[in-house]
C-alpha cells in the first residue's frame, strides 16, 4: 500500500519545479481601475438587477461616484472606476441584495437579515486593477480581492 501511495503522490522523489506564476494582464501599469460582480449563492446564478453605489470616503464623509445596476452576468456594464479615475483612498460599495432577493420571491424576514451589504476597502496602488466580487445569499456573504 505504501508503495502505491508513494508511486501515485511522488513521495521520495525530488520536488518538481512549478512554473513561474504569470502576472495578471489587468495588473500592468496603466491597467488600473475597479470592477465588481455579484453571484447569488442561494440560486446558483449571477445576481442580475442588483443596485450598486460606490462612494469615496473622505474627511467630510462619503462622496457618491457611481450608482448602477448589475447586468445579466451579475457585472456592471462599465468599470466602477476607470483607470484614469482611480485614486488612492478608502471606498465603500453598497450592494442592495435585500430587494434583489425579494424580487425573486425568496422569503425574507421583515426587516431582512441582510438588506444592503456595505464593503469598505482601501485602494493603495492605483497602477493595479482591483476587483471586488460579492457572493451573497439572504443570510450571508463573502468577498475577496479578485483579479
Amino acid at each position: 500500500m505504501a508503495e502505491l501511495f508513494q508511486a501515485n503522490y511522488g513521495l521520495g522523489k525530488p520536488a518538481r519545479k512549478l512554473p513561474e506564476p504569470t502576472r495578471n494582464p489587468m495588473e500592468r501599469p496603466g491597467m488600473a481601475g475597479l470592477t465588481t460582480h455579484i453571484l447569488d449563492t442561494h440560486g446558483g446564478v449571477p445576481a442580475a438587477g442588483v443596485a450598486i453605489s460606490l462612494r469615496r470616503i473622505g474627511p467630510e464623509g462619503g462622496e457618491t461616484l457611481v450608482e448602477t445596476v448589475t447586468n445579466a452576468d451579475g457585472r456592471t456594464d462599465a468599470p466602477l472606476l476607470a483607470p484614469e479615475a482611480t485614486r488612492p483612498g478608502i471606498y465603500e460599495i453598497d450592494f442592495a441584495i435585500g430587494p434583489y432577493f425579494r424580487e425573486r420571491g425568496v422569503p425574507l424576514s421583515e426587516p431582512a437579515f441582510l438588506d444592503v451589504v456595505t464593503l469598505r476597502f482601501g485602494l493603495s496602488d492605483t497602477s493595479r486593477h482591483y476587483h471586488v466580487p460579492l457572493l451573497a445569499s439572504p443570510y450571508g456573504y463573502t468577498t475577496y480581492r479578485g483579479s
